[in-house]
């Protein structure tokens, strides 16, 4: 099985969490793939929107049936899964 790739930009904040979300439920809607991996590990400025946009993503994936899998998670972005009681729903494949 092949996986869809994207990859999160350097900096997700408020500002561009709602066209950045829009981008890629696009890019994960479009894929052939059943299988979607998003790679954080370019991720350097962000704040608990990144969450909400992986979150969002999520949501995307599981309502076409497809497996969504989140790589390359920053430290800071864990601690703020963690703080914000999402960690179980991001970093389980991390």
């Amino acid at each position: 099985m092949t996986t869809a790739l994207l990859t999160l930009p350097p900096d997700l904040r408020h500002s561009n969490a709602a066209d950045c979300l829009q981008k890629l439920q696009a890019q994960i809607r479009s894929s052939p793939n059943s299988e979607v991996e998003i790679q954080a590990g370019q991720l350097s400025d962000f704040d608990s929107s990144a969450l909400a946009v992986l979150l969002g993503c999520r949501r995307e994936a599981e309502s076409l049936s497809k497996t969504l899998k989140f790589k390359q998670f920053p430290a800071k972005l864990r601690e703020l899964a963690q703080l914000y009681g999402v960690s179980e729903l991001l970093i389980e494949s991390a």
